[in-house]
């Protein structure tokens, strides 16, 4: 998953040094000596930028001593750059932790790349205002602070949510165990529609667990969710009275950016275009090469053509099969678009560009790997049409079926035509 790690390098980039601040633990709250009722607990939200590591904003918890005129801002999205890292990542098994940070230079960072900055102080007990400041300091020290990232279920929101949860005594989690209309798939493509290629990616990546039935509560993986969430949120305090989470609102900084849609967008049409177009293109180009088997140029051009895309997808659906079967990266396991795009789709691609040069030898094996392709991609288009009847196995496919499915077609049918008409052309070295 390479959104959820470059989601947090930014803030990790800007933010390290401050963590390192030799009085980053050095607080009132820290050692104790914090009065509960000059303690101020606040979420901070800062939402989506134009990069990819920018795209799911970010959340942050603030704790103010009034009376020291002391705050840290806690950020749950550091990782170290340090040996290994890449390593774990591409195994799905990087490290995060929390880090606290000032608060002003914080909120510049975000001011800087034009994101919002919205703070909403939480309306907790004194008491409890103490609890979560202590919690907080002890969080961060180093034999606390990691935790293994999970875009979805282990994240900066998510540990944040969490701990709202706790000072409401779980009435948050409760409050929000309610159906979502969307999935996590639906809230991805949310924030990743606005760049096609990359939403075709990543929905080619991803397998049927972000397509479940999810609570607003699982959706709170989402900065911009769980601050609707707290806004909206009421909670029966000790003394059995109903009191709103949120007790205040500031707009630090308001972005120019347009605001993320509150719905996917339906990119299939597009998506479908081009395949059609694709697959017609290495149909035409097999049919030429068929009308003139005695001439190199149109063999040469559709191995090319069909040998270079190929290429494109058969790397990233090798690439896929890789995560799905060498690393914890859980949401790429059993992912039906493996049969609209795998490792034979490269090796597809190589044979293509050894047909194009006159090797007379490889057409029969490049027949039947199509072949073998086209037949794939119609097993693909009938398990999505078996998951819409059986949603218990349900894959959303729709986008790379779109784009892939008349591809391989189109493609199968330019190799069926192109190899016969070299079955009379001469050798060539």
């Amino acid at each position: 998953m390479v959104l959820p790690l470059l989601a947090v390098m930014v803030m990790a980039t800007a933010l390290l040094g401050s963590a390192r601040d030799a009085q980053a633990y050095n607080t009132p709250w820290g050692k104790g000596v914090s009065r509960p009722e000059d303690l101020v607990i606040s979420l901070a939200t800062f939402s989506p930028g134009d990069q990819i590591p920018q795209w799911f904003g970010h959340t942050a918890l603030v704790v103010e001593d009034r009376r020291y005129n002391t705050s840290r801002l806690y950020n749950y999205g550091m990782f170290s750059f340090g040996d290994g890292m890449l390593m774990n990542f591409a195994m799905g098994r990087l490290l995060f932790w929390v880090a606290p940070a000032p608060v002003a230079p914080t909120y510049q960072f975000y001011i800087a790349e034009d994101r919002d900055v919205r703070v909403i102080e939480l309306n907790l007990a004194p008491e409890v205002r103490a609890e979560v400041a202590a919690f907080l300091a002890d969080n961060v020290r180093p034999e606390n602070r990691e935790y293994l990232y999970h875009h979805y279920d282990d994240n900066c929101a998510t540990r944040v949510r969490d701990i709202i949860d706790r000072a409401v005594g779980g009435q948050f989690k409760e409050a929000f165990d309610e159906a979502d209309p969307l999935t996590l798939r639906g809230h991805t493509r949310r924030h990743s529609q606005h760049l096609k290629p990359m939403d075709w990616l990543l929905m080619f990546l991803m397998n049927n667990e972000i397509d479940r039935p999810i609570a607003v509560w699982d959706a709170m993986f989402l900065p911009a969710v769980l601050e609707e969430a707290v806004l909206d949120f009421e909670y029966i305090d000790a003394e059995g009275n109903t009191q709103p989470l949120a007790l205040r609102t500031h707009q630090v900084f308001k972005s120019s950016r347009a605001p993320t849609p509150e719905t996917p967008a339906t990119h299939w049409p597009f998506w479908a275009g081009v395949g059609v177009l694709l697959g017609a293109l290495s149909a035409l180009l097999g049919w030429r090469a068929q009308r003139h088997p005695e001439r190199r140029a149109p063999r040469v051009v559709f191995g090319l053509v069909l040998g270079g895309l190929s290429g494109v997808f058969g790397l990233v659906g090798t690439g896929l099969f890789v995560m799905a079967a060498m690393t914890d990266h859980t949401v790429t396991y059993w992912n039906l678009n493996l049969l609209l795009a795998n490792p034979l789709t490269l090796l597809g691609a190589l044979i293509a560009l050894r047909v194009a040069f006159g090797s007379k030898g490889s057409r029969r094996s490049l027949r039947l790997i199509w072949r073998a392709l086209a037949a794939l991609a119609i097993l693909g288009l009938l398990a999505q049409l078996v998951g819409l009847i059986w949603p218990a196995i349900f894959q959303n496919m729709l986008l790379p079926l779109a784009l892939l499915l008349p591809w391989v077609l189109g493609s199968a049918a330019g190799v069926e035509l192109a190899c016969a008409s070299t079955e009379s052309a001469p050798t060539e070295a």
